[in-house]
């Protein structure tokens, strides 16, 4: 249960991404480019959530290893 709870967050935390990313798809379309202290907020987010997502996805690979040894 370990594997689909942490491949659940990360799909949760992808589809954060994905929202973040099209913010900033928005913001640089922006007639004068938007606000350059957005993009850069909106740069952290991104870096902090594809972070979060390895992390889980390492998370789901070591739950799936570790069931497949008792197997």
């Amino acid at each position: 249960m370990a594997t689909e709870d942490s491949l659940g967050r990360a799909e949760e935390l992808l589809a954060k991404l994905e929202a973040a990313r099209g913010e900033l798809d928005r913001l640089a379309g922006e007639e004068g480019g938007g606000s350059p202290e957005r993009a850069l907020e909106l740069l952290g987010e991104l870096s902090e959530l594809a972070k979060s997502v390895e992390e889980e996805l390492e998370r789901a690979k070591r739950a799936a290893e570790a069931d497949a040894a008792k197997s």
